[in-house]
C-alpha cells in the first residue's frame, strides 16, 4: 500500500462515510472510492460494506485496519523521532518547578511540547523553597517555571505557562477568616510570610521566612503570621488549622513564567517555550 492510499484507508475506517473522508483529506469524494475499489481489487476482498444508509468494515476490513493503523503509528512516530533528532530536540528536559502543582494546572504546555517532540523525556524537579531559582543557577534544571517578574540579570524571562488568582492563608480563628475576600490593604499591620518568589505587591518589608512549605504552614496555624499563596494551595494544602480566604476580583494575578539562565536556552528549552505560546503565535520545531 503506498502512503496516500493507508491515509485514505485509515481515514475512511474512523469516518466511515466517504464525504467526510475526502473533507478531511483535502481531496475528491470519487479520489476516495477509487482508492478502496483498487484496494479490493488487488487484495481480493471487499474491506467495507456499502449501503446507501451506511458505510461498515468487513471483518477483513477490521483486521487489515488494526494491524495497517499500528504500523502506521509507529513509522509515523519514528519519522517524528528522526526529525526532532536532526533539529537537536532529543535526550531529556529537566523542568524545575517552585510549585509542584503546576506540572499538572499547565499540563497543555507539557503535553504539547510531549507531542511534538516524542524522542524527548520530560523530568521535573521541585525546586528550593526558599530560594526557587537554585537549580537554574547550578545548572541543574535546563529550565525553570516561577513566579513572574523574573528581574536577576543572569535569567532571561520566557512565556507564561499559567495564571491564576491568589488566596491568604490564615490561621483559623484570625480576624480576616471569616471574610469571604480580602484586599492588600488587609496586609497592613500583619506579619506576613514569604514563599518562594512571591512579588510584590503581595510580600511585605521585612519578609517572615520559613524553612520549608510544612514549616510555613505550621507557623501560620501557630498564629505567626499570614501568606498569600497562589490559589491552588486551597486545593493542594487545605487543612483544618487554617483558611483560605480570596483576594478580591480584580486583585493581581500570579504569573507562573517559564525561565532559563541568559544565553543557555538550548533547542529543547526553545521548543518548551513556543509550545507555551498562544495558538497561532507557536510553531512547531
Amino acid at each position: 500500500m503506498e502512503r496516500r492510499e493507508i491515509e485514505i484507508f485509515l481515514t475512511l475506517a474512523e469516518e466511515l462515510h466517504f464525504g467526510r473522508t475526502a473533507q478531511r483529506l483535502f481531496i475528491s469524494q470519487a479520489r476516495v472510492s477509487q482508492t478502496i475499489a483498487t484496494l479490493e481489487r488487488r487484495f481480493g476482498v471487499a474491506l467495507f460494506d456499502r449501503t446507501s444508509r451506511r458505510v461498515a468494515l468487513t471483518p477483513v476490513g477490521a483486521a487489515l485496519h488494526a494491524d495497517v493503523r499500528a504500523g502506521y503509528d509507529r513509522i509515523q512516530a519514528g519519522i517524528a523521532a528522526a526529525v526532532a533528532a536532526g533539529r537537536g530536540v532529543t535526550g531529556t528536559l529537566t523542568v524545575g518547578l517552585e510549585a509542584p502543582a503546576v506540572a499538572e494546572l499547565a499540563a497543555d504546555v507539557f503535553d504539547r511540547f510531549r507531542a511534538r517532540h516524542p524522542g524527548v523525556e520530560v523530568a521535573f524537579r521541585e525546586t528550593g523553597f526558599a530560594d526557587p531559582l537554585d537549580l537554574l543557577r547550578s545548572g541543574e534544571v535546563d529550565v525553570a517555571v516561577t513566579n513572574a517578574p523574573v528581574d536577576e540579570e543572569e535569567l532571561e524571562e520566557g512565556p507564561e505557562v499559567y495564571r491564576e488568582p491568589v488566596v491568604l492563608v490564615v490561621p483559623r480563628g484570625h480576624r480576616l477568616a471569616t471574610r469571604e475576600t480580602v484586599t492588600l490593604a488587609d496586609l497592613d499591620g500583619e506579619a506576613v510570610f514569604r514563599a518562594g518568589r512571591r512579588a510584590a505587591p503581595y510580600r511585605r518589608e521585612p519578609d517572615r521566612t520559613a524553612a520549608t512549605l510544612l514549616d510555613l504552614m505550621t507557623r501560620i496555624a501557630a498564629g505567626e503570621g499570614v501568606c498569600p499563596l497562589a490559589a491552588h494551595a486551597a486545593d493542594y494544602f487545605a487543612r483544618p488549622s487554617l483558611v483560605m480566604v480570596p483576594f478580591a476580583p480584580g486583585s493581581p494575578l500570579v504569573r507562573w513564567v517559564l525561565c532559563w539562565r541568559r544565553g543557555r536556552r538550548s533547542a529543547r528549552v526553545a521548543s518548551l517555550a513556543r509550545a507555551a505560546l498562544p495558538a497561532g503565535q507557536d510553531q512547531a520545531g
